[in-house]
């Protein structure tokens, strides 16, 4: 069981601030990112980069407003802990393995995997279990 709100306080702080590091990625790929525009490698068509920024918005918004409860919200984290982890793994692969692949993004990688730290690490010390990221307890839809 969760010990106390206070300890979560380090994991809401990081939480709203890998809301913020995906609201900057969501407007870079809203404005920025895209074929034809200032960032163009690896070339992606400007409806992807849309549709990327777009959910970027979404990720920073859930972050912003989970980190005010973050006890209760503790699965949004595990998402984001499944999610970041991906991304990281995939994206170092690509940039390993996939021939003309930019190596330019490796710090987003680094930045994405080191808020995946985090998150676990201020999940262990504040008191989470494995069940409250990844298996939130169900409460019945009507009384």
């Amino acid at each position: 069981m969760i010990r106390n709100k206070k300890s979560l306080t380090p994991l809401a702080a990081t939480f709203f601030l890998s809301g913020i590091w995906d609201l900057v990625a969501g407007i870079m790929y809203l404005f920025i990112i895209g074929t034809g525009r200032k960032i163009d490698n690896p070339p992606i068509d400007p409806f992807y980069s849309i549709f990327l920024g777009s959910f970027f918005i979404c990720f920073a918004y859930l972050q912003f407003l989970s980190a005010f409860n973050i006890k209760r919200y503790a699965f949004n984290v595990g998402c984001l802990i499944i999610g970041r982890l991906f991304y990281v793994v995939l994206l170092f692969v690509y940039m390993g393995f996939v021939k003309d692949f930019p190596s330019t993004f490796w710090f987003t990688g680094i930045i994405d995997g080191a808020f995946t730290v985090l998150y676990v690490v201020f999940a262990i010390f504040g008191g989470l279990k494995t069940r409250d990221l990844f298996l939130p307890k169900a409460k019945p839809l009507l009384n």
